[in-house]
């Protein structure tokens, strides 16, 4: 497995400049960022990257920064696969709530490269031990994701194919902030647990409809409300708890030393 490597800058300027595009990270009061600032790495994560595969010790756990995305993906023993989650700026990547042995479910897979920070699990576990309110925080996130996660279940059990799409294209376009989804519809139908050929007719009909258009190894969304009439419920209920419960995590400015 090939491990992100460390940019070869100042890594503690690099860590102030990109805790502010993680929106858990950027959430939190200056004592409990100051808990974790120290012992995170500014990493690059690589498209098709595995960052861990289930039955793996988590002993890492990243925080994907601007539009950086990786998925959670359940493997069958057919070799198949199909998403269960994504997570992007907004959240975290491994050991968040569990202490000790921490043996992953699910593989890790980053689906859009770019920028993360890095933290040795034990390192929050330390951190969460000195502060009731990072514990409080890491477990509302995980709460918002679990929901993320059961959503999936019934989405991928009772919608069509084409809300789940559309559903999974507006999910992505929150993560990256941009109409342009840098994604190829071979790495889609992977996500969506099916065919290239049944993605592929499904795009072609959106694309007919004037809601995206695609070239080769991106997507483009030209009409989000139309799009937005498209999707199934999933993803505004998803979204609406997270709002709920985590009220906090959103862009927020963080001061930057005058070395960075």
């Amino acid at each position: 497995m090939r491990q992100p490597s460390i940019r070869p800058t100042d890594v503690d300027a690099a860590v102030t400049r990109l805790l502010v595009s993680n929106r858990l990270l950027a959430s939190l009061q200056p004592s409990d960022r100051a808990l974790l600032e120290r012992h995170l790495e500014a990493v690059t994560l690589y498209q098709g990257e595995v960052l861990f595969e289930p039955g793996d010790d988590v002993t890492r756990t990243y925080f994907p920064c601007a539009s950086t995305m990786a998925s959670l993906v359940v493997m069958m023993q057919t070799g198949r696969a199909a998403e269960a989650a994504t997570i992007g700026r907004e959240g975290a990547i491994g050991g968040i709530v569990s202490s000790g042995y921490k043996p992953a479910f699910t593989r890790s897979e980053v689906q859009i490269p770019g920028p993360a920070l890095r933290i040795e699990t034990a390192r929050i576990e330390e951190a969460k031990e000195r502060s009731a309110t990072l514990r409080d925080l890491f477990s509302r996130y995980a709460d918002a994701l679990l929901a993320q996660i059961l959503q999936s279940v019934a989405c991928n059990a009772l919608h069509s194919l084409e809300a789940r799409c559309c559903r999974w294209l507006l999910t992505t376009q929150d993560r990256v902030n941009s109409a342009e989804i840098p994604l190829t519809q071979e790495a889609l139908a992977e996500m969506l647990g099916v065919q290239r050929t049944t993605v592929t007719s499904v795009a072609r009909a959106l694309r007919a409809r004037g809601l995206i258009r695609y070239a080769r190894g991106h997507i483009v969304i030209l009409d989000r409300a139309r799009l937005e009439e498209a999707a199934c419920e999933c993803h505004s209920a998803v979204k609406q708890h997270f709002e709920r419960i985590l009220p906090e995590i959103k862009p927020q400015s963080i001061i930057l030393r005058p070395d960075g």
